[in-house]
């Protein structure tokens, strides 16, 4: 006799349901579920013309190419080949030309180096970028996802910078703003991508170059605080946190001022370095930097801007799971000013009791394909390091 099937018509157990729950969220919102046909690229004809003074326009065209690389990731794990690869098109639509691929120790593409080539002149072609270095985050394919998760760990730990992957897209960053000249070069990248454009990003401002940055769903290594219902217990925790960060902020400087390693001095260099973050509401891996930023304006409205500023240097999380040997380094995820832009959008099924459907909405929230919508519901800020 054949296995009794469950109820719900199907033999898979509920951790094969949860992955496959997750799956399909993460396919169906990058434009590749049934509701979608091929690739997903139908879903840019609103963008048929590009104005690069437009903040909307520069936010998409950027996450875009980030689908890109996941597109070239995708292709090579299937083995399509010229005419058969779906990459193209979701950088030839604006103009882009593929001008390297950046690839791991384990073979993997993740990320890519675009130049833009417009056919034409236009009005807004001073806004525009040369080059455009882009950075996919994990991704759930049987070659990929065993590196990208223990990158994702990295990212947790503060211990990315020391991975070949960062190296080696360091090493890109470089040699593309030694060619073009920082003014024309951006940064973007989708979740783990994010943190590696954040770093790299970090680690040009502390001599000087800062760089256009465009980062979507950037992980936040924190307790999702975010995600409390309740304004008096959200802030509550934030001022317990605060006040415990004023005693570690206390004995870093004394150990920084007795290595005389400057740590004060490399965040404070990064001020005038002024990324993107595009952020989720409800998407816990990156909603944290709202209660982050708008906690230090808070703390500054009521004249604590001196706490604000040592305080926003430290992470409790970090100190708690990050490795000995390098938890003085500063946080990946803390950055001294930033332009944050939230999507507020519902998800329809967040209320649901279904645990799939929560799932499938919580993949939503995280989705890069959110990011080129021509209905956001937005809200942008200007958080500047004082």
């Amino acid at each position: 006799m054949g296995k009794k099937k469950s109820e719900r018509g199907d033999d898979s157990s509920p951790g094969d349901r949860l992955f496959s729950g997750w799956k399909a969220g993460l396919c169906y919102h990058h434009g590749k579920g049934k509701e979608s046909n091929g690739s997903g690229i139908e879903e840019l004809e609103h963008l048929s013309s590009i104005d690069w003074n437009r903040d909307e326009h520069r936010m998409s065209v950027s996450a875009i190419l980030v689908k890109g690389v996941y597109m070239l990731e995708d292709d090579r794990q299937a083995r399509r080949q010229d005419s058969q690869c779906q990459a193209p098109p979701w950088w030839n639509l604006f103009n882009f030309e593929l001008d390297k691929q950046l690839v791991d120790d384990d073979d993997s593409i993740f990320g890519a180096v675009f130049k833009y080539n417009p056919s034409t002149y236009h009005s807004s072609i001073d806004r525009s970028p040369l080059y455009v270095i882009a950075f996919r985050g994990t991704l759930f394919k049987l070659k990929s996802y065993r590196r990208d998760i223990k990158l994702d760990i990295k990212i947790i730990r503060n211990g990315l910078h020391e991975t070949s992957r960062f190296k080696t897209a360091m090493k890109a960053v470089q040699d593309v703003v030694s060619l073009a000249g920082v003014s024309n070069v951006w940064l973007t990248g989708h979740s783990l991508g994010a943190s590696i454009a954040i770093l790299a990003g970090k680690e040009m401002a502390k001599i000087g170059n800062f760089m256009d940055s465009f980062t979507f769903n950037p992980p936040f290594v924190s307790p999702p605080i975010e995600g409390i219902k309740s304004k008096k217990v959200k802030q509550g925790l934030r001022y317990i946190g605060t006040s415990i960060k004023v005693g570690v902020s206390i004995a870093a400087a004394a150990a920084a001022a007795a290595a005389n390693d400057g740590h004060n001095n490399s965040f404070a260099a990064m001020s005038g370095w002024i990324p993107r973050l595009f952020v989720n509401r409800s998407d816990p891996i990156c909603a944290e930097y709202i209660g982050y930023f708008e906690h230090r304006r808070k703390l500054e409205d009521k004249g604590a801007g001196c706490v604000a500023r040592e305080t926003s240097q430290y992470s409790l999380t970090m100190k708690a799971v990050g490795k000995k040997d390098i938890e003085r380094r500063e946080p990946l995820h803390l950055l001294p000013s930033a332009s944050l832009t939230v999507n507020s959008d519902p998800c329809p099924d967040c209320n649901s009791a279904h645990s799939l459907r929560k799932l499938k909405c919580l993949a939503a929230h995280h989705a890069l394909a959110q990011w080129w919508r021509p209905d956001l519901n937005l809200s942008s800020d200007v958080y500047k390091y004082q």
